[in-house]
């Protein structure tokens, strides 16, 4: 039997929600039954206090936060201060854009850079991928230079199972690949037919006790459900996931 591993919720899916009602959107996310919710800085006229009180009710732990796309214009010491003060232990900058080799250096010895800052203060950096960190060059993909040039102890991963999937490889074995690197783990399903569409978990093609598996053996510390785009109310979404992986004995 796979161990579980505790299941936590992305708010992008239900971005929309969240900018209107805060803290009824967390309340509904936390009632489907999502353990730990990747989030950042509470919204004007909410203090991190009060942000804080409502995780702490709800029983949502914060599993860390996340950068701006393709950008490098964040503070690791404010935000570091922001997860002491709201209880995270992670930040994740999302996925960065390449154009050569060079610059994949050039971005490699950044991300080092930056994960020391946050070691310093006690916090762990991760990069999350989308497909064209799979593009090659020399024969090796992106995101496998950006491992062998980044410093473990300075730079995790958080994998995404679709854009793994998008990127023309295999989730699960990447995961595998990066065993004890890769603490969190996005997990969404790519649907069936043309373009490739965004799907609830168990709704698509990915076998997700496969890659599940994969996660336990490779020490993955959080399941992270998101759906970019939904083909319905992103809530239902959301419980359609969440009750699918229940279904898989996963959650």
């Amino acid at each position: 039997m796979t161990k579980r591993i505790p299941i936590g919720v992305q708010p992008y899916t239900v971005r929309e929600a969240l900018a209107e009602d805060y803290a009824g959107t967390l309340e509904k996310l936390a009632a489907i039954g999502y353990q730990g919710i990747e989030l950042g800085r509470p919204p004007e006229g909410m203090t991190v206090g009060e942000q804080k009180a409502i995780l702490g009710r709800l029983g949502l732990q914060v599993i860390g936060t996340h950068a701006g796309f393709n950008t490098f214009d964040f503070d690791p010491d404010g935000i570091a201060d922001y997860l002491e003060e709201v209880g995270g232990e992670r930040h994740v900058a999302i996925s960065l854009m390449f154009d050569s080799l060079t610059d994949v250096r050039d971005k490699a010895a950044k991300l080092n850079e930056i994960g020391q800052r946050f070691n310093r203060r006690g916090i762990k950096f991760l990069y999350h991928n989308h497909d064209w960190e799979f593009e090659r060059y020399e024969g090796e993909c992106v995101i496998d230079h950006l491992m062998r040039l980044t410093d473990p102890n300075f730079v995790q991963l958080e994998l995404d199972t679709y854009w793994i999937r998008r990127g023309g490889e295999d989730p699960a074995a990447y995961v595998g690949k990066y065993a004890g690197r890769c603490p969190l783990l996005h997990i969404k399903d790519v649907g069936h037919g043309p373009g490739q569409p965004f799907a609830e978990i168990g709704e698509g093609t990915l076998d997700f006790r496969e890659i599940a598996s994969a996660a336990a053996a490779a020490g993955t510390q959080w399941l992270v459900v998101e759906q970019d785009e939904c083909g319905r109310d992103p809530f239902e979404s959301l419980a359609i996931s969440y009750r699918n992986l229940t279904g898989l004995g996963l959650a």
